[in-house]
């Protein structure tokens, strides 16, 4: 079983992904790491479609922390995609980066949160916010299809001209209800 993707009934607007694409590629980043995620799969698409990009998949998403910093730490931009459930594993990592001031910029796409059928990820889902600011990470949320650029360039924005850590929080329901779907 495999959760369906969003669909246009869901209120998941189509553009969204690829505006947030050019706009971490207008923010020159180089490098992308994840945990495969339906959410961001267009998303990740589109990164690995970019012979500019360089594409990491990752076990575990606290390895994406590491990446992260190293590609500061030789020049270059990374992001971080992973689902909420993903935060929790990363919460040890995030002393690196802000102990150091190397930024951090990571897309979360959330769970838990609106129209969820799985109890497994409502607990984590409700934490991630707390988590995150908890080891000083700034969040912001993206709620709104059409308001994706120009979040993630203001994360971008904050995360490498600011050195700072920064989550960008994608709403579950721009991500459109998930079902399973029996035999896929």
């Amino acid at each position: 079983m495999t959760a369906s993707p969003p669909s246009a009934a869901t209120g998941a607007g189509p553009d969204w992904p690829l505006a947030i694409y050019r706009t971490l590629r207008e923010a020159h980043v180089t490098q992308a790491s994840y945990v495969p995620d339906a959410g961001h799969a267009r998303l990740i698409r589109s990164l690995h479609e970019d012979e500019g990009v360089r594409t990491t998949v990752l076990t575990t998403e606290e390895e994406g922390i590491a990446l992260s910093a190293g590609a500061w730490l030789g020049g270059a931009r990374a992001v971080l995609l992973m689902q909420s459930s993903g935060v929790g594993n990363c919460i040890n990592m995030l002393s690196l980066t802000a102990s150091c001031r190397i930024p951090l910029l990571t897309l979360v796409t959330m769970r838990g949160e609106w129209a969820e059928f799985n109890p497994w990820q409502i607990p984590m889902g409700r934490g991630t916010s707390a988590a995150l600011a908890a080891m000083g990470v700034t969040i912001l949320r993206l709620e709104r299809p059409e308001e994706a650029g120009e979040v993630v360039a203001a994360a971008a924005a904050l995360a490498f001209d600011g050195d700072q850590q920064v989550a960008v929080l994608i709403s579950q329901r721009m991500l459109g209800r998930k079902k399973w779907v029996e035999g896929k």
